[in-house]
């Protein structure tokens, strides 16, 4: 007992001990809150980033230029002409079975513009090329629209599933069996790219009258996903 209380007196008097040494100390000078900002020197501003590079400047002017291009001796697609490369949201959720439903999803995802490209070469097979823009002020629409299409694409059992480098999670599917209604009620073969960067979503569509080949999607979303 009488151990345990010197132990604490011991601990107490060298508090106090260290509370009048630093009581004797003069006041140490503290730097002022208020400190006003250093300006960087001359020459070491940050400039700002060229049109050609900067992404924003890109994908906020015309959309439509973003567009990959139709290969050479390719035939461009009467209703696209007719339209001048741009879609309304009702004209896209038209492409659905169930366009009122997706007219309704896209208002609450805030679509804002959606450009097309179409073409059709030899008459053997037609490409559809789409980027679709969200204003992204709620929600990372881009990317819930790429991961929707993924989705359903791949539930057909038949597809060959491939990865588009450089997109993180975009995909392309190339279907083995011919689908019902896809050419003017004609069965046909198609093959689907889903991607998506930064407010913009991207969908390609090919269709033919034989398996499409792999690499020609391929290729096509890889390019195309270049230009974003």
């Amino acid at each position: 007992m009488l151990i345990s209380t010197a132990a604490v007196l011991g601990l107490v008097a060298g508090t106090c001990a260290g509370y009048l040494v630093q009581a004797d100390r003069p006041p140490t000078k503290l730097p002022s809150l208020a400190q006003p900002l250093s300006r960087p020197a001359a020459g070491q501003t940050s400039k700002p980033l060229p049109a050609a590079q900067d992404r924003r400047v890109r994908t906020n002017g015309d959309l439509r230029k973003l567009l990959v291009k139709k290969p050479q001796g390719a035939r461009e697609a009467e209703w696209v002409a007719d339209a001048d490369g741009w879609m309304d949201l009702a004209a896209y959720a038209e492409k659905y079975a169930k366009s009122g439903q997706k007219f309704s999803q896209y208002i609450h995802d805030e679509f804002r513009r959606a450009a097309v490209a179409s073409w059709t070469v030899d008459g053997s097979y037609t490409v559809e090329v789409y980027l679709v823009q969200f204003h992204q002020e709620e929600a990372l629409a881009a990317v819930e629209a790429g991961d929707n299409g993924r989705h359903w694409a791949s539930w057909m059992a038949d597809a060959k599933i491939s990865a588009i480098p450089g997109t993180g999670d975009g995909e392309t599917f190339v279907h083995n069996q011919p689908k019902p209604g896809r050419a003017h009620g004609r069965q046909a073969y198609v093959a689907e790219a889903y991607a998506w960067r930064g407010d913009i979503e991207m969908e390609i569509l090919i269709t033919g009258s034989k398996r499409i080949s792999e690499k020609l999607i391929a290729d096509l979303a890889k390019r195309q996903m270049e230009r974003l």
